[in-house]
């Protein structure tokens, strides 16, 4: 008999250490033991199903079988198999007669079935007497059988098993339970998917950085990382949730700190004001490590937008500066004229004003002191404004309102900008 007291006490100290249900490390349990028992007793074929009574401590197996008839498995080998058993038995020398008379030939090679389109039919399992039992014999077991059902026969009860048994045990009752461990972990995840979370940098390797999340291990791919920031090991760091992965092959948490709705997570936790709803950011357009343009809006009457998010003497929006590793942010207030959106999309440059046609083309004329601004570095200042309005925007001085800039057009792309709040609708 199994100590049930001391058993017990080890699946909740278990279920505790590794966050997982007790029903989820009792299974584990019973299917080492299932395991060991195949292993020690029965045919390599053969599905063995354990059950623990922790009333008695008794242990119970049984033989699995799944109900099936010629549409759900190849009874072929199986047919062959009776004819061979029913057919009349010759003497020796009759059977080297026959061989003698048919010389062996080479199999034929099998074409696979088509169906009336032509493509593959896809080929049924094979009838296993260890695994299957036609349903005419289940029915004489028992009437109520469906097909796709399993039945149980009883095996004889064991308790003593040999070393490689107990090996296997200890195999199978680890791998459940990393299992059950990742399932419990993958869906904890699953509902902080788009959120912030914070990590330690545990290691580096082939380019990705991998985050100790506390239960679980993280990783941010190369794409994900901002451009030239350096991670330490041992850095407390806050990472965006960008996708958590159903697949043992591949890492589980997929982590950013380059995607856009990051910024408007980190914008919810620094300021109030957005978190609440009074203030709406409508749309981001990042270039990460470098500049960062968001559109906000205020939905609450006496609430300034830009202000609450660049907060008193700029100490909001520094801190969030710092976190992104001094990556400059402008805070540009939303409008529904789209002239004016475009104005302000330029900041930190102030435009004079703009002109916007049916084309969704827009040309926006500053003094000439604002052009270098306005252009930006590389043209990276227009081309935010671009991406965030969707607008293609033509900045020109207001002194020569006839003459193109170079680096002074930029595309405005559609999907560039990120509306986190509209998005954030969908997910719901």
């Amino acid at each position: 008999m199994i100590d049930l007291k001391n058993l017990a006490r080890a699946v909740e100290q278990v279920a505790t250490e590794k966050g997982i249900d007790a029903t989820r490390v009792i299974e584990a349990i019973e299917s080492s033991i299932a395991a060991a028992y195949k292993k020690e007793y029965e045919k390599r074929g053969e599905v063995v199903r354990a059950k623990l009574d922790f009333k008695s401590g008794a242990l119970k197996f049984w033989q699995v079988k799944i109900v099936a008839d010629e549409t759900t498995v190849d009874t072929t080998k199986y047919d062959e198999a009776h004819e061979l058993a029913e057919a009349p038995q010759g003497g020796a020398g009759e059977k080297k007669e026959k061989k003698a008379e048919k010389p062996a030939e080479p199999a034929p090679v099998e074409e696979p079935a088509l169906d009336e389109n032509g493509n593959p039919i896809e080929k049924l399992p094979r009838y296993n007497s260890d695994r299957h039992i036609l349903i005419d014999e289940a029915k004489k077991i028992n009437n109520d059988i469906q097909l796709g059902e399993e039945m149980l026969f009883p095996l004889e009860p064991h308790e003593d098993f040999g070393r490689i048994a107990a090996q296997t045990a200890k195999q199978v009752i680890l791998q459940r339970l990393r299992e059950a461990e990742r399932d419990s972990i993958l869906k904890e995840f699953q509902n902080r998917e788009g959120e912030i979370v914070s990590g330690i940098v545990q290691r580096m390797e082939h380019g990705n950085v991998y985050v100790d999340l506390g239960r679980t291990t993280g990783v941010m791919f190369q794409a994900e990382m901002i451009p030239y920031e350096h991670y330490r090991i041992g850095e407390r760091l806050r990472f965006y949730v960008l996708a958590v992965q159903d697949d043992a092959r591949l890492p589980g948490i997929i982590l950013s700190r380059a995607h856009p709705k990051f910024i408007s997570k980190l914008f919810a936790i620094e300021v109030p004001e957005v978190a609440d709803g009074s203030v709406e950011i409508k749309g981001i357009a990042r270039e990460p490590g470098s500049r960062t343009k968001v559109a906000v809006a205020s939905k609450a009457q006496g609430v300034d937008p830009v202000g609450s998010c660049v907060g008193q003497r700029g100490t909001r929006v520094m801190a969030l500066s710092n976190e992104l590793g001094q990556e400059k942010l402008d805070i540009i207030e939303w409008s529904e004229d789209p002239a004016t959106f475009v104005g302000n999309a330029l900041s930190p440059a102030k435009a004079q004003r703009a002109e916007v046609n049916d084309r969704h083309e827009a040309r926006v004329y500053v003094s000439d002191d604002q052009l270098s601004l306005a252009i930006g570095k590389g043209g990276q200042n227009v081309r935010l404004a671009a991406k965030l309005t969707g607008w293609k925007i033509d900045v020109r001085s207001e002194a020569k309102p006839d003459e193109a800039l170079v680096g002074g057009v930029a595309e405005g792309v559609s999907g560039e900008a990120v509306p986190a709040k509209t998005e954030e609708k969908k997910a719901e």
